[in-house]
C-alpha cells in the first residue's frame, strides 16, 4: 500500500482524509472515543507536515438525509480538545459551508466535514452517482489519506471513489490494521486459535468455512453456539437458534473432525428465563437445557476450557462476544476469554465492534493485546478472505 510518505512535501497541500468517527452517543455524549483517538497519530502526522487537512467521516445511519441527531459536532468538539487547537466543522458535505471553512484553512489546521451519509451519493449502490460525489470532494483537496479503516470493507465515495481521482496512500491506523490483521491471517505462528462469538451463524459463514482451512483450533461462543449444539442433537430451550443454518454447521463439524481442527464448543451454558439484566442466573450442561431458558453465556468449565487451550495458542484472532456481556451476570465468558489473551504470551488481534467494545466496558488495559482492531466488518471480511475495495484502490 502507498504511505503518507509517497505523496511528498504536503505543507500548503490541502490533504483529505476518510477517518472512522463512528462513535456510540448517549445523550449527545460521546461515551467511547476510541475511534477518535485512533486516528490521532495519522491527523498529527499531517499537522506537523504543515498539511491543510480535511477529515470526512460518517456518524450512524442518517440513510441520505440530513439529521441533527447524527451531526459530527460533538465529534469536532472531541477532536479539538484531544489535540488542543480549534477543529472547525461545516454544516454541510460538499455545499457551500463546506467550500467556505476548507478555504479558510491555513497551514496545519484541521476541519471536519458533516456527516458524509448526510448525501445519499455517498453510499449509493450506482456507481455513477459515487463518482459525482467524489468529483465533489475533489475540488476540496488535492491529496487523499485513507485512515477509516471501519469503512475500508465499502465501496464509498469517500473511501473507494475519491482514492481514484487524487493522489492517495494509507493512514497510519490503516496501514497497521492491515499489517496486524494479516499477521494474525495470512502467514500466523502456530498454533493458530479464532474466537468467534456474536449473535448469529449466518453472519460468519464465510469466516467459519475459510478458517477451517487455515486455523488449528476454532473456538464458537455467544448466541451462535446454540445452532451447533443443536446441530449436535441438544435441545436448546429458547436459546438463539437459527434452525435453517443446521445443516451448513453439521457440515462444518465434519469437515473440522476431517482436517484436524480443534473446534472448542462450550460444554456448560448460564441459562435465563428471559432477556434482562436481573434475570436469574443458572449453570446447566449443554445438553440439560430447560426448554423455557435461555442460554446467554458460556458456563465456568467452559470459561476454563476455552481459557486452556487459548494459553497453548501463539496466535489469536477473536471476533465476538462469548455472552451478553453487557449484563454483569452474563459476561463471565467475555471476560474469561479477553483475560486468557491478556495474560497470555501469544499475538493477539481483537476484531473490532462488539469485541472491542467489551474490553473496555469490562475494565482490561487495551495495552496487553498486541491489537485491537478499529473495525468489526472490515476484519470480519478479512478473516473471511475477502478483498477490502478501500484497501485495494490504495495498492500499486
Amino acid at each position: 500500500m502507498r504511505t503518507i510518505e509517497s505523496l511528498g512535501d504536503l505543507r500548503g497541500t490541502r490533504v483529505l482524509v476518510r477517518s472512522d468517527f463512528n462513535v456510540p452517543l448517549k445523550d449527545g455524549q460521546i461515551t467511547d472515543d476510541g475511534r477518535i483517538r485512533a486516528a490521532l497519530p495519522t491527523l498529527k502526522t499531517l499537522v506537523d507536515a504543515g498539511a491543510r487537512v480535511v477529515v470526512m467521516a460518517h456518524l450512524g445511519r442518517p440513510k441520505g438525509q440530513v439529521d441533527p441527531a447524527f451531526s459530527l459536532a460533538p465529534v469536532a468538539a472531541r477532536l479539538g480538545e484531544l489535540i488542543d487547537a480549534p477543529v472547525a466543522l461545516a454544516e454541510d458535505v460538499v455545499g457551500e459551508s463546506a467550500k467556505s471553512v476548507v478555504a479558510g484553512l491555513e497551514d496545519g489546521q484541521i476541519a471536519l466535514l458533516e456527516n458524509v451519509r448526510f448525501d445519499p451519493r455517498e453510499t449509493s449502490k450506482v456507481d455513477e452517482e459515487r463518482q459525482e460525489l467524489a468529483r465533489a470532494y475533489a475540488e476540496l483537496g488535492d491529496a487523499f489519506v485513507s485512515d477509516g479503516f471501519g469503512v475500508v470493507h465499502r465501496k464509498q465515495a469517500s473511501v473507494y471513489d475519491i482514492a481514484q481521482l487524487v493522489p492517495s496512500a494509507a493512514g497510519l491506523l490503516v496501514f497497521k490494521e492491515i499489517d496486524s490483521l494479516s499477521r494474525a491471517t495470512d502467514d500466523p505462528e502456530r498454533p493458530y486459535g479464532v474466537v468467534l462469538g456474536g449473535s448469529k451463524v449466518s453472519d460468519k459463514l464465510g469466516v467459519i468455512a475459510n478458517l477451517l482451512k487455515k486455523a488449528d483450533m476454532l473456538f464458537i461462543g455467544g448466541g451462535m453456539a446454540f445452532t451447533f449444539l443443536a446441530a449436535q442433537g441438544h435441545s436448546v430451550g429458547t436459546s438463539l437458534l437459527e434452525e435453517d443454518q443446521i445443516e451448513a454447521v453439521k457440515g462444518y463439524l465434519a469437515e473440522a473432525a476431517e482436517r484436524g481442527v480443534d473446534l472448542v464448543l462450550p460444554v456448560d451454558v448460564v441459562v435465563a428465563p428471559r432477556f434482562a439484566a436481573d434475570a436469574p442466573a443458572t449453570v446447566v450442561p449443554v445438553d440439560a437445557i430447560p426448554d423455557d431458558q435461555m442460554g446467554l453465556d458460556i458456563g465456568p468449565e467452559s470459561q476454563r476450557l476455552f481459557a486452556e487451550k487459548i494459553a497453548a495458542a501463539k496466535t489469536v484472532a477473536w471476533n465476538g462476544p462469548m455472552g451478553v456481556f453487557e449484563f454483569p451476570a452474563f459476561a463471565g465468558g467475555t471476560a474469561a476469554v479477553a483475560r486468557a489473551l491478556s495474560e497470555g504470551d501469544m499475538f493477539s488481534v481483537i476484531g473490532g465492534g462488539d469485541s472491542a467494545a467489551a474490553v473496555r466496558t469490562l475494565g482490561f488495559d487495551e495495552e496487553t493485546f498486541s491489537h485491537i482492531s478499529t473495525g468489526g466488518g472490515a476484519s470480519l471480511e478479512l478473516l473471511e478472505g475477502k478483498v477490502l475495495p478501500g484497501i485495494a484502490v490504495l495498492e500499486d
